[in-house]
């Protein structure tokens, strides 16, 4: 056992204790051993129909008519539903989760991406649906597309005739202060100014999206959906289709990956609908991977130019980031109202800047729908990829290791809680000694040594390093909503008299272990077997409210409301325990995961026995049973942070990049469960990776997908992925239950800077200062041949 004695939230410092070296044994479920991991296309149903999907082939293009009928005449198929069949019912629109745009379900008037979903077949097999699909006749006037945040805002081309506002501008978003930013940047020793660009990607879950729709002989819908956050869904529908939020249950099995892919609500889920509502009959529709891959939401896509200040010591002194994002045909990023850009405000990283000032504008294109908040809390990759790539520039201009400028800029652990430039007030931290670890761990002057060696003798290695702070658990009302709905979050826990209990949460886990974790902590709040503690989510009928699982908000609020939901359960089973201790309660103490008499440690009960007595014996006075429910509202979010160093190698005459070792040193702060928390990196690093060196959702000129399968968006597998080293620090949250900080998504934010300035260092010698991600062997090939030309011009 681990213990660590920390503020739990309420200031008594009560000692906590979590364990440091398990992992939850779980049955295993038999569809995962044949090879089946997808829960809803397992669904089958009396009638069930298919539902597939007709989608353009153009990027922007005017529908002149849509002709039903051949499609029609295919044996099996029921109906063909279009744009303009869904408007009649009032049915065209779905509103978006941040309320900055809404989203046609079915193209109508024209198409705005290629790909978009134009009408919706249903058969009595898939089969049958596809062949349908084809024979459904649609008369498109090709349009000019607009391929670029660049070109849009130009306003030549108008895209979205359905907005009052006639332009493809969406929103202007600023923090910071501009005038003192910019004097600043005037009288600064040393300026940088590098435009860094985050490709747009895609979170590609293992399982593609997929739901069934039934509504049962009372009228009630009961819709099985691979959602992040079903209990929003339920909420959306009902604001969709008029359907009483009471006649919906809305259940998300287990969804196999999300990662903000499956938080959106998209137009196949709504056909499903309307389909099992007019044919009075089952739908399910399961989306193919290259629908996945055109269609769902897209992260990224963020254009920064940034600047920063300095003295020529190398001590910051201002930081500007303007960004141009490219949200696509239809802005459906969850962003909270207050924050349209996200929590890109987060930009200033672990650095003490006494002034910043960003700004970003988002515009309309004729792409799919972007703003996907993959692996991160809303933006915050993108902010710490700019300002890491910024620092390491302005390293490089100074001649300064990249390591000391850190040192020489990093908030101290005397300063917190600290207020940002920008507006945040970080929880705790100690940046140095995170990035001391890391450097110690790796040895980093012997790195440096045999770097020197190398680049003596005309060899390309390099060294880089990564340190970022993360800004997790949406959460606080005061700040954060979906559809207007706060994000607070919720648990219910219900102890049985034998003492095995159940705790439900409205959280939907993705693969995260929450049936561990969440175990775990009513485990050791309450003194019971972990393994005797039924976890469930995703169900909205059994489940309290909650808004879902992204942002890294699980184990920030849902496990928060967890452990203050075990204490209500705590303070009822006192009573009881006094009553069987004969004592008052307020002589009774708990203490080693027992119920004793103060001063009188041979006088206790376990709460197993307490729990037995509340249904049998509660005493006088006491309500029997022994569970409670808690919403939690926090009072300010989380901000983990690491220190992450990859050490690469460069062959210069063919461009590939070999990441000889990768070191992640992470400060999550009180730690539940280390396995599932190492699980988590990993991934998370194989993720950043991808995105460092290949992935990336492109466009031509055209406005043509050119990775719609993972033939063209490469996924790595075990032969790629690099061997992940980590290590930890500990600063635990002063206002978290247990001090728990969140890191699900910390890999992903912090590593692809640590590769990006890794493959820099290594081409320092050529004059390379910045390669766009990914960096593919072609890129890093160019890039040499382009150094080594102007060398010889030169």
């Amino acid at each position: 056992m681990s213990t660590d004695t920390n503020s739990n939230g309420n200031g008594s410092g009560e000692k906590q204790c979590y364990s440091v070296g398990r992992s939850m044994k779980r049955k295993e479920d038999p569809r995962f051993l044949t090879g089946n991991g997808n829960y809803v296309d397992d669904i089958r149903l009396p009638g069930m129909l298919s539902m597939v999907i007709v989608h353009s082939p153009y990027p922007h293009a005017r529908i002149r008519s849509i002709d039903k009928t051949a499609a029609l005449a295919v044996p099996g198929v029921k109906a063909v539903i279009t744009g303009e069949d869904l408007v009649a019912a009032n049915l065209g629109w779905l509103p978006t989760f941040h309320g900055f745009d809404k989203q046609m379900v079915l193209a109508v008037g024209k198409v705005l991406f290629q790909h978009q979903e134009v009408a919706a077949v249903f058969a009595d097999t898939r089969e049958a649906a596809l062949d349908a699909a084809e024979l459904v006749e649609v008369d498109y006037e090709p349009l000019d597309p607009v391929t670029t945040p660049f070109d849009a805002m130009k306003d030549e081309v108008i895209l979205r005739d359905d907005r009052d506002n006639k332009t493809n501008h969406i929103y202007h978003w600023e923090s910071g202060d501009r005038s003192g930013t910019d004097a600043a940047l005037d009288g600064a020793e040393i300026t940088v100014n590098e435009r860094v660009y985050a490709p747009r990607c895609h979170p590609a879950p293992l399982e593609p999206c997929g739901c069934v729709a039934q509504f049962d002989a009372m009228g009630r819908l009961h819709f099985h959906v691979t959602s992040q956050a079903p209990h929003v869904y339920r909420t959306a529908i009902s604001l969709v289709t008029g359907i009483p939020e009471d006649k919906i249950r809305v259940v998300a099995p287990d969804i196999g990956g999300g990662f903000g892919n499956k938080v959106p609500v998209y137009p196949g889920y709504v056909c499903a609908i309307v389909g099992a509502l007019i044919l009075k009959t089952p739908v399910k529709w399961i989306e193919t991977r290259t629908e996945n891959l055109t269609t769902t939401g897209f992260a990224r896509d963020y254009h920064m130019d940034v600047t920063i200040g300095a003295k020529k010591d190398g001590t910051v002194t201002a930081l500007k980031v303007r960004t141009v994002a490219d949200h696509g045909a239809f802005d459906a990023a969850a962003d909270p109202t207050q924050y349209p850009a996200g929590m890109f405000g987060i930009v200033t990283g672990s650095y003490d800047f006494p002034v910043a000032f960003t700004e970003l504008d988002a515009y309309f294109t004729n792409k799919a729908p972007g703003g996907v908040a993959y692996r991160c809390s809303f933006r915050v990759t993108e902010a710490s990829y700019a300002i890491e790539r910024g620092m390491d520039i302005l390293a490089r201009k100074l001649d300064m290791d990249p390591a000391e400028l850190r040192h020489k800029n990093f908030v101290q652990k005397e300063a917190f809680p600290y207020q940002s430039a920008l507006g945040f007030t970080y929880d705790s931290g100690d940046y140095a000694g995170t990035l001391d670890k890391a450097l110690n761990q790796i040895g980093y002057a012997e790195l440096r040594k045999e770097q020197a060696e190398k680049r003596a003798r005309g060899e390309y290695m390099g060294i880089g390093i990564s340190t970022f702070t993360e800004v997790v658990g949406a959460g606080p009302s005061k700040h954060f909503d979906i559809l207007g709905i706060k994000m607070f979050d919720s648990a219910e826990i219900r102890i049985h008299p034998t003492g095995t209990g159940i705790v439900r949460a409205g959280t939907k886990s993705q693969g995260q272990g929450h049936e561990t974790t969440w175990a775990q902590i009513v485990s050791e709040e309450l003194g019971l077997d972990a393994e005797n503690i039924l976890v469930e989510e995703g169900d909205t009928d059994t489940a309290p409210y909650g808004l879902g699982t992204y942002a890294s908000r699980s184990t920030p609020v849902a496990g928060a409301a967890i452990a203050l939901a075990a204490r209500r359960v705590r303070e009822k089973a006192k009573k009881v325990a006094a009553h069987l201790l004969e004592a008052s309660p307020d002589d009774i103490e708990w203490t080693d995961h027992k119920f004793q008499v103060m001063g009188a440690p041979d006088r206790s009960v376990t709460m197993k026995d307490v729990a037995f007595a509340a249904y049998t014996n509660p005493g006088e006075g006491n309500e029997p049973g022994l569970e409670a429910s808690l919403y939690y509202d926090p009072p300010n979010m989380t901000f983990p942070h690491g220190a992450y160093i990859a050490v690469v190698d460069v062959d210069a005459d063919t461009g590939e990049v070999k990441v000889r070792r990768f070191l992640a040193v992470d400060d999550c702060g009180t730690v539940i469960n280390p396995m599932i928390v190492e699980g988590q990196v990993h991934g998370g690093l194989t993720e950043g990776y991808a995105i460092a060196f290949m992935q990336e959702i492109p466009y031509d000129e055209q406005g043509n997908n050119l990775a719609p399968n993972f033939m063209e968006y490469l996924i790595p597998t075990a032969v790629e992925s690099p061997v992940w080293e980590t290590g930890s620090t500990v600063t635990p949250s002063p206002h978290h239950p247990i001090g728990a900080k969140g890191v699900g998504e910390s890999p992903n934010v912090g590593s692809p800077a640590a590769f990006v300035n890794a493959v820099m260092d290594a081409l320092a010698p050529l004059g390379v200062t910045h390669i766009d991600m990914p960096l593919t062997r072609e890129k890093v090939w160019r890039a040499v041949r382009d150094a080594q030309s102007a060398t010889a011009s030169d």
